[in-house]
């Protein structure tokens, strides 16, 4: 499986940044997902998406985030709206294969990509 990750940067509280994760075909139709993580503290689910199309976003994302999948492509999309300082993190694709519904959060079915950097900053 292969997820890379691109859109990450700087931008101001309050601006958008729209994060775009190139996966391998082998993800079609499973769970992907997009976590967060910052120096010190443990991993964080963001958002997930079942190979259904049905979406789950964290109490921290909802209403300014949204997940997306364009399944032609395999490409996953995370739109970031009014962003705030505490979203500054290292943004992760993730893959589950063979599952997909269900998805959560947890669970070592996880497949990670190399990550992309969000600072949110004035």
């Amino acid at each position: 499986v292969s997820l890379v990750e691109s859109g990450g940067g700087s931008v101001q509280p309050g601006g958008s940044l729209r994060l775009s994760c190139a996966a391998s075909p082998s993800t079609a139709n499973s769970c992907m997902a997009w976590f967060r993580q910052t120096p010190g503290k443990e991993r964080e689910g963001v958002a997930n998406i079942d190979g259904d199309g049905y979406t789950y976003h964290s109490d921290s994302a909802k209403g300014r985030f949204t997940i997306s999948r364009d399944s032609a492509t395999h490409t996953l999309y995370l739109q970031m709206n009014n962003l705030k300082p505490d979203d500054t993190a290292t943004y992760y694709c993730a893959a589950a294969p063979g599952t997909r519904w269900a998805c959560g959060f947890s669970g070592d079915r996880w497949i990670w990509g190399q990550g992309t950097q969000v600072t949110v900053s004035s």
